[in-house]
C-alpha cells in the first residue's frame, strides 16, 4: 500500500507541474516540497506569503528603478555636479564675453551693465575698476562744437570727433547754411575744411558765405578751405573712383571737417533700392575711413518730415539733426530743430525753435514752440 500511495503522489505532482503554464511558473511563489525549510504553499498563510514575496524584497533591496536612482542616477547627481546647461553658462559661457565687447559702440548701449561687471571681473578688486563709470569712458573721446548757438548747449560735451552726421530737412529749412556754419566754426579754430556741393556752383557757395561775413575767399587763399562743385550725374558715373580717391584727398589736404550738400542727389542716381543702399553705404564707409568729421545734408521725405528722402542715410550716420516747419497754436509757422540721435553723447530730445539770420542759425534753447 505504501508503494502505491507514493506512486500516486508522484503522479499527481507530475501532472500538476505539467499543467502549469510558463506564465504561472514566473509568477508562482510555491516552494519545492523537498526544499530544506519543508514549507509548501498550502502550509503558508497569506500573511507569510506576502512577507516572503520576492517582488517586494528584491524591489527594496536592488531595484534598478529606485535604489540605483537614489544612489547614482545620472539624471540627478550628474546634472547637479557637471551639467553643461547650468554650471558652464553661469561660470564661463562664451556669450557673455562676446556681448560685452559691444559696449564701446554707444554710450547708451544695452550692454553697459554687462560691460562694467566684466571689466571689474577682469581687472580684479582694484579701485580703478570699481570706479569705472560711463562718464569717464565718454570723456576720453575728443569732442567738437558745431558752432551753432543754442544747439551746442543741447549736446552735452559736444560731438565726438570723426562722427558722420546728417541734417535732414525740407526746402528752405537752412540745410546748406547749417553745413557752412559748421565749417566756418572749424575754420575759426584753425581746422582745415572741405565743402562738396552737388546742387550749387563754387561761386554761389563762396558768395553765400561772404554775404554772412564768413570770409571763405580768404580761407581758400590760405589753403585752409576747399570748395568743390561736382555734377551729380558725373559723380554717380565715377563714384567708384571718387570713393577710392576721396580718403587720400582728405588726407593730403589734412581736412578736419567736411560737408557734402546733398546726399539726396547722389541717392537719386540709382533707380533700384538695393543698388542705392549699397552705393550709399560704401560711400559713407569711405568717409569714415578717411577719419574726418563729416556733415551730410539730405532732403526730408515728402510724407515724413522726420525721415530722409529715401530712408537710408539716417541709419548709416552717427548723428541725425531734423529741421522742419512747425505750425503753432496761433497758426504761426516756425522753424524747429530736433536731435534725433547722437552716438556716444547725451543730448536733449526736445524740439526747439530756431531762426536763420545774417550771422547764421540760432537755436532758442530756452524757448518752446507752442
Amino acid at each position: 500500500m505504501t508503494e502505491d500511495t507514493s506512486d500516486d503522489d508522484w503522479f499527481e505532482r507530475a501532472v500538476g507541474e505539467g499543467e502549469r503554464s510558463d506564465t504561472d511558473r514566473d509568477g508562482d511563489d510555491e516552494q519545492d516540497p523537498e526544499r530544506p525549510d519543508g514549507d509548501s504553499p498550502s502550509d503558508r498563510t497569506p500573511d507569510e506569503a506576502a512577507a516572503q514575496s520576492p517582488f517586494e524584497d528584491d524591489a527594496e533591496a536592488s531595484s534598478p528603478f529606485e535604489g540605483d536612482a537614489e544612489a547614482s542616477s545620472p539624471f540627478e547627481d550628474d546634472a547637479e555636479a557637471s551639467s553643461p546647461f547650468e554650471n558652464d553658462v553661469e561660470t564661463d559661457t562664451p556669450f557673455d564675453d562676446t556681448a560685452d565687447s559691444f559696449d564701446d559702440t554707444a554710450g547708451d548701449s544695452l550692454f553697459e551693465e554687462d560691460f562694467e561687471s566684466a571689466f571689474a571681473a577682469a581687472s580684479g578688486p582694484s579701485e580703478a575698476s570699481s570706479d569705472f563709470e560711463d562718464e569717464d569712458f565718454e570723456s576720453q573721446i575728443p569732442r567738437i562744437d558745431l558752432g551753432i548757438t543754442g544747439l551746442d548747449s543741447m549736446i552735452q560735451g559736444g560731438i565726438p570727433e570723426r562722427h558722420l552726421m546728417v541734417t535732414i530737412g525740407s526746402a528752405g529749412t537752412g540745410k546748406t547754411t547749417f553745413g557752412l556754419q559748421f565749417l566756418y566754426h572749424g575754420l575759426q579754430q584753425g581746422d582745415n575744411a572741405v565743402f562738396i556741393t552737388l546742387e550749387q556752383s563754387h561761386e554761389a557757395i563762396v558768395a553765400t558765405a561772404e554775404e554772412r561775413g564768413w570770409e571763405f575767399e580768404a580761407y581758400e587763399a590760405d589753403d585752409q578751405l576747399a570748395v568743390v562743385d561736382l555734377d551729380p550725374v558725373e559723380m554717380a558715373n565715377s563714384l567708384d573712383n571718387i570713393r577710392n580717391e576721396l580718403p587720400q584727398l582728405i588726407e593730403d589736404f589734412d581736412a578736419d571737417r567736411l560737408v557734402l550738400d546733398s546726399v539726396s542727389l547722389l541717392e537719386m542716381m540709382y533707380d533700384q533700392q538695393a543698388k542705392r543702399r549699397t552705393e550709399v553705404f560704401d560711400f559713407t564707409r569711405s568717409l569714415k575711413a578717411a577719419g574726418v568729421t563729416t556733415m551730410l545734408t539730405s532732403e526730408a521725405s515728402e510724407t515724413n518730415p522726420y525721415a530722409s528722402r529715401h530712408g537710408i542715410i539716417e541709419y548709416l550716420t552717427d548723428a541725425v539733426f531734423v529741421l522742419q516747419y512747425v505750425r503753432t497754436e496761433t497758426r504761426e509757422t516756425r522753424l524747429a530743430v530736433e536731435i534725433q540721435k547722437i552716438r556716444n553723447a547725451n543730448h536733449s530730445r526736445e524740439t526747439k525753435p530756431y531762426e536763420i539770420m545774417m550771422d547764421g542759425i540760432s537755436v532758442y534753447e530756452q524757448a518752446n514752440i507752442f
